[in-house]
């Protein structure tokens, strides 16, 4: 099953949080922070926005640095995906 987002959502996966710190500690589960790093799965066609012309910035395959609390996760063949707007991405990761 394929997601296809509408206007100006796109849909990421989260990239794996990191398991040890620099120093070598182990963190268990609970202690590890949701990661805000995610590459986009899915683009969608931009167009008018509420009146305004928006235009697509990122493709897929772009790692990302997204809003710790925006978006909707959804889950999808046994996958996490988090849906959000073109506006909730902070920045492009190179």
């Amino acid at each position: 099953m394929k997601i296809r987002p509408l206007g100006d959502r796109v849909v990421i996966k989260r990239l794996e949080a990191e398991e040890t710190t620099k120093s070598g500690i182990v963190l268990p589960g609970s202690a590890k922070e949701r990661p805000q790093e995610a590459e986009i799965v899915a683009v969608g066609p931009g167009g008018v926005i509420d009146g305004k012309e928006v235009k697509m910035e990122v493709k897929v395959g772009d790692k990302v640095l997204f809003s710790k609390y925006s978006g909707t996760e959804v889950k999808m063949d046994g996958e996490e995906y988090t849906i959000i707007r073109q506006n909730d991405i902070l920045a492009v990761v190179e």
